[in-house]
């Protein structure tokens, strides 16, 4: 396909995905707590924990402010800012689809001990904020994380008379069965460590979690999909509803930058040579069309579509 009917193309789809990805409740980007997107007849609610400027080395170790620079012209102002420092957001999505409500993973969450100081001991309003978008957690069916790092299943679990238990006491837990044997040998889940103790083995416990396939369906337009790399069974959802299409990342991505650059891998990556090739033909198979895609850590506006841009891509909101 050349360029210019690449180009074409996108014109083309422009207006249609604009009615897709636009937020349904305007507000600041300061103010932005829960933006919502329609994609056909499911509902995706956007509930933020934490959006804030990052130095790039806390995910690509070896990465400079001035390696943004060639992409300054679409990744500012959504997604890197003046100085070099990357924009982003540590988020929940809420999926509303045929009467169910799931939360795609559960971020930091509050009172957990951690390691790495701006993650430790927080104290906010998240489920606050959740609630004020309207769902109270004792009104979420299913909580799915993409995968089971620190970061994704904080909220499984909150403190209280002095235990961790289950946030979300109706819902039932889903754990990919590949990314939950890789982890189930480690010395994190066999001794609670970690976040592990406080936020996996007491859902686990009370007997809330369902194991599932890399490609399980939890309704008719929802569904998962296999990306791993980042993690050993790590998956993102696809949302299918009237002709319309999403896919929420989970970390197949962190950042947009890495549509330009799918060869960077994170720090954080389990194993960087598959996540790299998992990321590419995930940027292959939607590159020019339609499809919504949700960036798990993708600050606000946080939704948008893959763009060819020569031999690589960019992310056009």
């Amino acid at each position: 396909m050349t360029p210019l009917s690449r180009e074409s193309r996108a014109r083309s789809l422009a207006h249609h995905l604009r009615r897709m990805i636009t937020p349904m409740n305007q507000t600041s980007k300061a103010d932005s707590k829960a933006d919502v997107f329609q994609i056909g007849d499911v509902r995706v609610t956007r509930i933020v924990e934490l959006e804030v400027p990052t130095n790039p080395t806390f995910l690509y170790e070896e990465m400079v402010p001035e390696a943004f620079v060639p992409y300054h012209s679409w990744l500012m102002p959504h997604f890197v800012d003046e100085r070099g420092r990357i924009l982003m957001a540590i988020q929940s999505f809420v999926v509303e689809s045929e009467g169910a409500r799931i939360v795609v993973d559960t971020c930091i969450g509050n009172d957990k001990q951690r390691d790495f100081p701006p993650w430790n001991d927080l104290q906010l309003p998240f489920l606050e904020h959740m609630t004020a978008a309207g769902f109270p957690p004792d009104s979420i069916d299913t909580v799915l994380c993409t995968h089971l790092h620190v970061d994704h299943v904080g909220w499984n679990t909150r403190f209280h008379e002095g235990k961790w238990i289950p946030t979300f006491e109706r819902a039932r837990y889903l754990f990919g069965r590949d990314e939950w044997e890789a982890w189930e040998k480690t010395s994190e889940a066999k001794q609670g460590e970690g976040h592990f103790g406080d936020s996996v083995l007491p859902v686990l416990e009370k007997g809330l979690v369902d194991l599932v396939d890399s490609t399980h369906q939890i309704t008719s337009e929802v569904s998962l999909l296999p990306t791993y790399g980042h993690a050993p069974g790590h998956v993102s959802v696809r949302i299918s509803s009237k002709g319309e299409e999403a896919v929420i990342t989970g970390d197949l991505m962190h950042h947009p930058v890495q549509c330009a650059e799918p060869d960077w891998t994170c720090s954080f990556d389990w194993n960087g040579e598959m996540a790299v090739a998992t990321r590419r033909a995930f940027l292959e198979r939607y590159a020019d069309g339609p499809v919504v895609v949700l960036g798990t850590h993708f600050a606000a506006p946080t939704a948008g579509r893959i763009v060819s841009d020569g031999d690589v891509w960019r992310f056009e909101v």
